[in-house]
């Protein structure tokens, strides 16, 4: 569910399985070696994901309430324009029924703690026999900062940013914070209920999905090193800091002040090593310069205190893709996963989102001929391997996306998907090139 809007709940499924239009592609050359199974560790899981409201939507069918993205995009009718295998379960996405947003409005009661519990424990009861991988949260940086705060303008569900004037109730320098610090206590209280109540009986294992990008240092300035690890760690370190060590990093206490709230001792203790295992979305890097005064308004987003960017002197971090703030830059992977195990202990990593997309402004003829995301996937599972032999436990990895689908506010302008759905005729489903390499490289060699 690639979020593109700078960085990117339902019940979201990951769904394992066993040339790009761009202009500059005639001029790429393409990363010529494959990978196959035997380059990853034994049991290492290969797969591609799916969404259940991406791909299916259906609001009201089989019983099905409204959730906030069904609310969001009818509010707007401009935005209406854009428009198997269960291995993993996430729990929670950013697509919340409509009724526990209602909880959220003033500052997200503590009861939706209780609510979110009462909801995890039913999938647990109901599916836990089924599902022995279950993931809390995905992303909750970008329905944070894009649902809550100036940095997406406002451009995600619920649209509660007053910075930007698109929703009077919104709170945009505070609420961001909040908001994330009770998606962490649902995280931990969540945790805490699967390890004592369902683990020893299903077997199974529960963690959390953090998305972010690569911070790389504008210059060799000592300045600009801070201000990259500043960037990081008010993307990934406000989610992943807390998961591990019971509390945020320190780089944001001083610049956010009384903001962002504390953990209470009890809370802290149960954050701490509150996952099985650490999901990671990546698709891209930026520079980071450090700046002198805050970006715009206060909010979580200006509070990094940095200027981003994705070239130096018109040199581009990476090749350009059909999302325009993304680039391929599988290096960045690879140092992203070197760091999560020297900052954070080594813990467990699947990859849960990485992938390209195109703008869907071709023919189905064309899109299906990808070349430039099988050079795409081919450079970032190298970086992996990579890391894996730099002694990162990177368990395995889960292409986004199964299919082409909604892709939030794109719409249906972007496609993600290994499968080419033509939403013209009917929602035929036709493999892409990329999707016969992917399967062709991850078969077991007998």
């Amino acid at each position: 569910m690639a979020a593109t809007n700078n960085i990117a709940p339902r019940v979201a499924i990951f769904l394992f399985l066993s040339c790009s239009s761009f202009a500059a592609a005639a001029k790429h050359v393409y990363e010529s070696k494959p990978f196959n199974r035997t380059d990853f560790p034994p049991g290492f899981l290969f797969g591609a994901a799916s969404s259940a409201y991406q791909f299916e939507g259906a609001a009201f069918e089989g019983g099905k309430g409204p959730s906030i993205w069904d609310t969001y995009t009818h509010q707007f009718p401009g935005f209406l324009s854009l428009i198997g295998i269960t291995p993993f379960v996430t729990l929670f996405h950013w697509d919340l029924p409509q009724a526990l947003e209602d909880e959220y409005r003033g500052f997200l009661s503590p009861l939706i703690v209780d609510d979110y519990l009462d909801f995890v424990e039913l999938c647990f009861k109901n599916f836990g026999d089924r599902v022995k991988n279950w993931i809390t949260f995905n992303e909750p940086f970008v329905f944070t900062n894009g649902g809550y705060d100036g940095g997406f303008l406002g451009t995600l569900a619920p649209g509660r940013c007053s910075l930007w004037g698109n929703s009077p109730q919104g709170d945009a320098v505070k609420e961001p914070y909040f908001v994330a610090h009770h998606i962490l206590i649902s995280h931990a209280a969540a945790v805490k209920l699967y390890r004592t109540k369902y683990k020893p009986t299903q077997k199974g294992q529960i963690g959390i999905t953090i998305v972010t990008h690569w911070f790389v240092p504008y210059s060799n300035s000592r300045l600009d090193v801070i201000a990259a690890q500043r960037a990081l760690d008010f993307v990934f370190g406000w989610f992943i800091h807390p998961v591990v060590y019971g509390e945020y990093p320190k780089t944001m206490r001083p610049i956010a002040g009384s903001r962002l709230p504390r953990f209470t001792t009890e809370q802290s203790a149960l954050l701490k090593g509150s996952y099985d295992f650490i999901g990671l979305n990546y698709y891209t890097g930026n520079y980071a310069a450090h700046i002198l005064t805050r970006n715009g308004n206060v909010s979580s987003t200006s509070d990094q205190m940095v200027r981003l960017s994705t070239d130096i002197n018109g040199v581009q971090i990476g090749d350009p893709t059909g999302v325009s703030i993304f680039y391929s830059y599988p290096k960045g992977l690879h140092d992203l996963l070197v760091y999560t195990k020297e900052k954070y202990n080594n813990p467990p990593i699947y990859i849960t989102e990485n992938g390209l997309g195109d703008e869907n402004n071709d023919t189905m003829e064309h899109l299906t001929q990808d070349p430039q995301r099988i050079d795409f996937y081919n450079r970032h599972l190298h970086a992996i391997r990579k890391a894996i032999a730099e002694g990162v436990n990177v368990k395995g990895f889960i292409a986004w996306s199964f299919l082409d689908n909604f892709e939030w506010a794109s719409g249906y302008t972007q496609r993600f998907g290994l499968v080419y759905v033509d939403y013209k005729n009917g929602l035929k489903r036709i493999p892409k090139k990329s999707a016969l390499w992917f399967k062709k490289c991850i078969q077991k060699i007998k």
